[in-house]
């Protein structure tokens, strides 16, 4: 029976944490074997729950029991790690959630870290893990319920088998009343768990089991047992895809060039890798990981950032392909009707442009990129009718058009714009890039930050009612401070006002 003076999970785990020194395996095998034989009874009895630390208290038999904290969600960060992805944080589960919370119970005590995005496999951190312990925690934390077993009884016999010294041996799993999920396995690529590293720097191949299981070990059904496909690393994407999709939570906040943006949907942020908004270098926040990373050094964005990177490189070789064919082609074709008039007609032009551009930025940075577009709401860019309020920043209405507060990047801006959006029609901009580019091709904003006549300069402003609502600034070499002082230098510039919404890029390469 339970009373308010009893401690609970929770506060052995953080006493350990204070300590530094984590759960030894053997240990922690003996909590977790007994609190799933008794979770299997209850569940058994019709009962559901929400397990996690906290809401276990330390009973006189030294075993862990569920407490009527059970019946509320957790609200520590580190309990609603071991809440299942389909419970939401807000729907009591059966035993197929409590496989799951068992297993992130048993990685926590032995790591001291809680499940979830980047977390690494328990050998890792705690030595004294064997090789069959990751396998059972492999197929445990598989976030689609489809894919994770649902019998209580054969997780604690696999724990029980690992380390039967050290806990009470558990009831046998209920064998015959799985025999109808025969053939039933369960994929690991699709667990939590990253896969281990492949040796000598070889493709890597996620293998169903990644170690053998110890003798004796059966797992209890059908459903525990090891599948046998290898999948490649390819075919592992449309899982972690699914996966992430799957989640609704906007989690994720994207740092590019000192600017925070979002937070994002793992799906939005998927899209703005594949459209190379953000790249491998982008640092990632998970908001409810707590952790902090750069793109490439996550398991489940880097390799989509990293095809993404392959794509666009691949793009850009063929257009550079197809520009020297067609310049060749010309080249082969003029000779004969281009004589030396024109030659040099063309020479005087380009001096004229060249000296045009390099005037107007007075330490030799010349704007070579410079395009203006707008952002129409009924035209050619196509709103969804569907219902739902604008997005954030905008603040009202004008003529029809959407009126944004300011402060945002350049593509923020745009989103907020029109939230649900595909481009049509060309469409041709209120204003033109004469108008924005008086303003915006002076470069004296550019002197007041001190950019060197080294660094290039890449512009996008969102003008809305004479000033940039939305800025994005980036420099090469890659510069942070030089970024946000042009930001800021632009945000305090004036252009001709127009109630819609024009997007202009400028670029200033180094001489």
């Amino acid at each position: 029976m339970e009373n308010s003076n009893e401690i609970t999970l929770r506060q052995r785990i953080n006493e350990l944490r204070a300590s530094g020194r984590p759960m030894d395996v053997a240990h922690a095998i003996g909590i977790v074997v007994a609190l799933a034989a008794e979770l299997a009874d209850q569940h058994r009895q019709g009962y559901h729950f929400f397990l996690y630390p906290g809401a276990l208290f330390e009973g006189q038999d030294q075993k862990y029991h569920a407490s009527s904290q059970s019946a509320h969600p957790p609200t520590d960060p580190a309990d609603a790690a071991c809440i299942p992805p389909e419970s939401q944080g807000d729907k009591p589960g059966g035993a197929r959630q409590s496989v799951y919370g068992v297993a992130a119970i048993l990685y926590e005590l032995i790591t001291l870290q809680s499940v979830g995005q980047g977390m690494r496999r328990p050998s890792e951190i705690a030595p004294d893990c064997p090789p069959a312990l990751e396998v059972i925690l492999t197929k445990a934390l598989v976030p689609d319920p489809h894919h994770r077993p649902d019998d209580l009884n054969a997780l604690a016999q696999a724990f029980y088998q690992v380390q039967p010294q050290h806990s009470i041996a558990p009831p046998p799993a209920d064998v015959g009343h799985l025999d109808h999920d025969e053939g039933f396995d369960v994929d690991v690529s699709m667990s939590l768990l990253p896969p281990p590293p492949s040796p000598h720097g070889q493709p890597r191949i996620i293998q169903a089991a990644d170690a053998p299981m110890p003798p004796g070990v059966q797992m209890g059904s059908p459903v525990m047992r090891q599948a046998a496909p290898l999948i490649n690393e390819k075919e592992s994407l449309v899982a972690v895809k699914a996966r992430l999709e799957a989640d609704p939570r906007p989690r994720y906040v994207v740092v590019r060039m000192g600017m925070d943006h979002g937070p994002f949907r793992a799906v939005e942020l998927l899209q703005q890798i594949a459209s190379h908004t953000f790249e491998e270098e982008d640092l990632v926040k998970d908001s409810v990981d707590k952790t902090e990373m750069q793109i490439k050094d996550s398991a489940d964005f880097a390799p989509f950032a990293r095809h993404a990177r392959m794509g666009r490189h691949e793009k850009a070789e063929k257009a550079a392909l197809e520009a020297s064919v067609a310049k060749e082609s010309r080249s082969t074709t003029g000779k004969a009707v281009i004589g030396l008039g024109a030659v040099l007609a063309l020479l005087a032009l380009g001096v004229f442009t060249y000296m045009q551009t390099r005037g107007k930025k007075s330490d030799e940075i010349a704007v070579i990129e410079e395009t203006v577009a707008n952002v129409e709401s009924e035209q050619g860019l196509k709103v969804s009718k569907k219902g739902g309020k604008a997005g954030g920043g905008v603040t009202g209405t004008v003529g029809g058009f959407p009126q944004l507060s300011g402060g945002m990047s350049c593509e923020a801006a745009q989103a907020a714009y029109v939230q649900e959006m595909k481009m049509g029609e060309k469409q041709k901009a209120d204003l033109t890039v004469g108008q924005l580019g008086a303003v915006l091709n002076t470069g004296s904003y550019l002197n007041s930050c001190g950019v060197p006549s080294s660094m290039s300069v890449s512009i996008c402003a969102a003008i809305q009612n004479g000033r940039a609502v939305g800025v994005t600034v980036t420099t090469s070499p890659p510069n942070g401070g030089i970024s946000g002082c042009v930001s800021r230098q632009i945000r305090n510039l004036r252009f001709p006002s127009n109630p819609k919404l024009d997007i202009t890029r400028t670029r200033f390469d180094a001489q």
